[in-house]
This record gives structure tokens, sequence and C-alpha cells, in this order.
């Protein structure tokens, strides 16, 4: 059975009240955007979020709650941007200062 409401779900109990605040404006903001529009809106997410992380766990969670009432197809584009997401996240990851002896 589908939930009413995706901000019903049970499993969002333990999140934090500023990301469910966040989640809630995104969800109003998605139901107001046309569908060829809510790829851009999806990818700026990341700029939009004033410094917020979601943990894998919690993202995993939004994903299997959002995407209960799509069919195959739609999981499968939506999975796909998830990788490509993680990839360009990884790509801006700043790399460790590389280790050098001490100069004598």
């Amino acid at each position: 059975m589908a939930q009413k409401n995706w901000n019903d779900d049970p499993r969002l109990a333990g999140m934090d009240e500023a990301k469910l605040r966040y989640l809630s404006e995104l969800a109003k903001k998605a139901q107001n955007t046309p569908k060829d529009k809510l790829l851009p809106l999806l990818m700026s997410l990341r700029a939009e979020t004033g410094g917020m992380d979601f943990t894998d766990q919690e993202t995993d969670l939004l994903v299997s709650i959002l995407t209960a009432g799509m069919n195959p197809a739609q999981k499968k584009q939506l999975e796909t941007l998830r990788a490509l997401s993680r990839q360009l996240g990884a790509a801006k990851k700043p790399r460790a200062p590389e280790k050098r002896p001490p100069k004598r």
C-alpha cells in the first residue's frame, strides 16, 4: 500500500527536524514544478541545503519512500541520476594533501 503522504512514513521518525523541514519545502517546490523542469530542480538541491548533509542511509530511505509509487523505468532513471550525482560528488571532494618527507 502506498503512503498517502511521504512525510507520514514512520521510518522518518529519527531524522533531524531541520532536514524534514527542508524536505517538506522541497516537496512543495516539486509539486509546483513542471515535469520537464524537475531534473534541474533536483540538481540544484546540493547548493540549497545550506551545508546540510544527508547520510547515505537517509538518502536511501528518502529514495525508497519517494519511489514507492514509481514504475520500474522511472526508478531506473532515478538510480542513474543518483549514480551520476555520486560520481560528481566524488570528483568535487578535495584531495588529501600530498605527504612529503621533511626537508633537511
